[in-house]
């Protein structure tokens, strides 16, 4: 099958392209309700009235191989219709926030502006340079250890926000289990939006919470109170089940993951957040909130955004090849199938697409000698602290804080008091220092990342420096970008809870599936490359919502299950 683009892209000024209109600005009250009636467009006959997209977090396209011939749920439902197994989240920085910006953006990082889940701006008026990308820094929460959270970092609006531009009847929700996939999909204009916090499902401030919410959370507090059973594990997981020594800072001491089974103690919220039960909680208010709003049987398509969280925290806790990750593919193939047979109860028309923010890497202590015999812990000297002392020692300028990053690889920044001299020779000896090092693979300068044109083409084919170039947004990007070698895992000191992650430039962590699924549409499969950028602009099509050209980095990917021709081109 065919993949055709829909319309040739647009060369457009950046300042343009990165412009927010108006009507996207955020506010904490509910947008007002359309006219059903009188829709501003009206959509085109045969086109679904609900369009779900769900992101699998950490949901790498390895494991969706791995695991594929035991989906009996709904994985395999969706499975069962078109199938892009090499779908990439192109850019190199490989975390949840710029990789859920992509999704319903149809626009990569170096347009969404979510160049990471965390960067620094020491413009802040505040001691905390480091500025999450779901939180508002001009405010203050009530627990210091808090934030409010905001999607104002994110540039460009989500389809949600286009459709209800269009026909403003339309609904545009968003749940998930972190509140960055919430609101990186659901955007600046949300009529609910929901995402686990601490012991319960929160919304943005001021926003009080929906009945449905309410009512989920007293179930889950009763559960969270008198703790849960452990988990069965499935016959296929037998051979994943094995312990896995991991050694903590310095070898002081050691602890196992690898058998895990998922039981909770009375009153152990964090170990409910990392384990297959956040996820179906998660789907359990999705589709209630599907109920109540009587969503997709409206006269305009209504949009859910639905970030399932728990696979990446299981990744963080206990790698992606143990028992844990066995029980949790086979629990959340399990919590879908009854999240799309509620969505059938309701009988509404809806279209599906499920994807993931990024891929993710095991930990080097169980892949050992495997496919890849480098897989190694990301050395201290890549730290911000040690590498500032290196260079202040050669360049002669103060080191307190004269290199920040937020941890090993990705972007790093230089203290913002230096003369453009100074910063000049700091920039040039921290990427000589690192060039030497044999964990890096390539540097590249902020000077240099601007200078380029934005990559086109097959994904697969990008250069390292292609794969940067598409997460770098200027006025947030480090002064200069480094990307650690295949195989480097960059966490330098393991403890409990976290001992694998992704982030890298590389393909186990940039590529991911891609599903698309609606009722009685005729399954295909194509092996070729595709973007999560050409979700959104695929979608538009299946509802006939005209966006002008260039307004998407990615294409419309030709299925046929639209309304007529789903993009167009006959």
């Amino acid at each position: 099958m065919p993949i055709r683009a829909k319309a040739t892209l647009l060369a457009a000024a950046l300042a343009a392209s990165l412009a927010v209109p108006a009507a996207f600005a955020q506010s904490a009250a509910r947008p007002a309700a359309g006219s059903a009636a009188e829709p501003a467009t009206v959509p085109p006959k045969g086109a679904p009235r609900l369009i779900v997209a769900i992101a699998v977090d950490q949901f790498s396209a390895d494991l969706f191989a791995q695991y594929r011939s035991h989906y009996t749920g709904g994985l395999a439902r969706l499975a069962s219709g078109a199938v892009f197994p090499s779908g990439y989240q192109s850019h190199a920085a490989s975390e949840t926030c710029p990789g859920h910006s992509t999704i319903m953006t149809g626009m990569r990082p170096a347009r969404t502006g979510v160049i990471a889940n965390n960067w620094i701006d020491q413009s802040v008026d505040r001691p905390k340079k480091v500025v999450y990308c779901a939180e508002d820094v001009t405010k203050t929460a009530a627990d210091p250890k808090d934030y409010v959270a905001s999607v104002g970092h994110l540039l460009v609006p989500t389809l949600g926000e286009r459709i209800k531009t269009a026909m403003p009847a339309s609904r545009n929700v968003a749940v998930a289990g972190k509140d960055r996939g919430a609101l990186m999909m659901g955007g600046h204009v949300l009529d609910e939006v929901y995402w686990w916090k601490g012991r319960g499902f929160a919304s943005l401030e001021g926003r009080p919470l929906a009945a449905a919410a309410v009512n989920q959370n007293k179930a889950l507090g009763t559960m969270l109170a008198s703790g849960a059973p452990a988990m069965a594990l499935p016959a296929g997981c037998a051979p994943q089940d094995r312990a896995v020594s991991v050694a903590t800072a310095n070898g002081a001491s050691s602890f196992t993951v690898g058998t895990g089974r998922f039981a909770l103690a009375p009153g152990e919220g964090a170990a409910f957040r990392a384990s297959p039960r956040l996820d179906r909680a998660t789907l359990d208010l999705a589709a209630e909130l599907v109920r109540a709003m009587k969503l997709g049987k409206g006269a305009v398509p209504d949009v859910l955004s639905v970030s399932l969280s728990a696979t990446d925290y299981v990744g963080h806790a206990f790698g992606t090849a143990g028992a844990e990750m066995c029980i949790h593919m086979h629990q959340l193939d399990a919590a879908l199938g009854d999240f799309l047979k509620a969505l059938d109860a309701e009988k509404i028309d809806y279209a599906v697409v499920l994807t993931a923010d990024h891929g993710g890497f095991d930990l080097p202590e169980r892949l050992g000698a495997q496919a890849l015999p480098a897989a190694q812990r990301a050395g201290a000297a890549l730290l911000p602290e040690a590498l500032s002392a290196v260079v202040a020692a050669q360049t002669g300028v103060e080191p307190k804080g004269l290199i920040l990053s937020d941890g090993a690889g990705g972007d790093y920044w230089v203290r913002r008091d230096l003369s453009p001299e100074q910063k000049s020779k700091v920039v040039a000896a921290a990427r000589a220092e690192l060039a030497r090092h044999p964990q890096v693979a390539a540097t590249l300068s902020a000077g240099e990342l601007a200078a380029m044109p934005m990559p086109s083409g097959s994904p697969e084919t990008w250069t390292l420096a292609q794969r940067a170039r598409a997460s770098f947004y200027a006025p947030r990007s480090g002064d200069f970008y480094v990307m650690l070698a295949r195989g480097v895992v960059p966490i330098p000191s393991p403890g409990p809870g976290y001992v694998a992650t992704h982030g890298s430039p590389w393909d186990y962590d940039r590529r991911v599936p891609m599903l698309f699924w609606r009722a009685g549409m005729a399954g295909f499969e194509q092996p070729s490359p595709v973007e999560t950028v050409d979700i959104a602009p695929t979608l538009a099509a299946w509802i006939g919502l005209a966006v002008p050209g260039g307004t998407f980095d990615g294409r419309c990917l030709d299925m046929d299950s639209g309304p007529g021709d789903t993009c167009g081109t006959k």
